[in-house]
């Protein structure tokens, strides 16, 4: 009898015969960026990517970078996320690493702030296939340790929690913001839960690094921005690529 096997069952052979490589391809680390603008995100990596490069897919790249062979994606939202963090996991890669933006929901936090997530809520519609039987999923604890000593020894500020994850942005409302506010979120984003979950399904190592981008619990949008804001997010932004490097490159 003929059995339909299908993604969720490809096994690591499976995907080196797919995407034609060999083992030693594999990056060590995958830093996936929540951010639609893909075409310059895929640019700027391939200039720090370097050597030995490949494409993967549409959205990702993989190099190295003082011989260490890491991969980078840019995703928008848990589906795409998935895809990449589910072949990966399977292939071997150890170590994901999420960066990106979110929504501010604590007063706390401040434009230029690095938000070094310790935990995601899971509604963003993908993370609960990987762990059914959980609503939160948890970051490698060695790796939020050495982002935070990183950040310390840098004297870059910080500040560390839970992110909620959703899967629809456009339906965020502001009675939902304050609702999330006062469970003591941090903030929302798109992309960590799945990235999480699907780590922690297969046994890997992840964090989250997010910048600031419309702080919503003090009324700012995406669509509000001002020549201030846009120099603090582009300086946290080479921050953050900075540390997911770092960790990128730990033993």
């Amino acid at each position: 009898m003929y059995r339909l096997k299908l993604y969720g069952d490809f096994t690591k052979a499976d995907w080196l015969s797919i995407l034609k490589i060999k083992e030693e391809e594999i990056p060590q680390s995958f830093i996936l960026h929540g951010e639609w603008e893909h075409e310059w995100n895929i640019s700027y990596w391939k200039k720090i990517l370097q050597e030995e490069q490949w494409i993967p897919s549409w959205n990702a790249i993989i190099g190295e970078y003082n011989k260490q062979r890491i991969g980078f994606a840019n995703v928008f939202g848990g589906p795409i996320a998935a895809s990449i963090a589910h072949r990966f996991a399977v292939l071997g890669t150890n170590r994901f690493i999420q960066t990106g933006y979110f929504g501010g929901l604590s007063h706390e936090i401040r434009y230029g702030d690095i938000f070094i997530v310790t935990a995601a809520v899971m509604e963003d519609g993908v993370s609960h296939w990987y762990l059914p039987n959980e609503k939160t999923v948890y970051a490698d604890e060695m790796l939020v340790e050495k982002a935070v000593k990183y950040c310390e020894e840098k004297n870059y500020k910080y500040i560390t929690g839970t992110v909620f994850s959703t899967g629809a942005i456009m339906a965020e409302t502001g009675g939902l913001a304050k609702e999330w506010a006062n469970q003591g979120y941090i903030g929302v984003d798109m992309e960590t839960a799945t990235t999480f979950a699907v780590a922690k399904r297969f046994n890997k190592k992840a964090v989250s690094l997010l910048n600031l981008s419309d702080h919503i619990s003090k009324g700012d949008t995406l669509y509000s921005n001002n020549e201030d804001r846009g120099i603090l997010e582009e300086r946290t932004d080479e921050r953050i690529r900075e540390i997911a490097l770092h960790l990128s490159e730990l033993k």
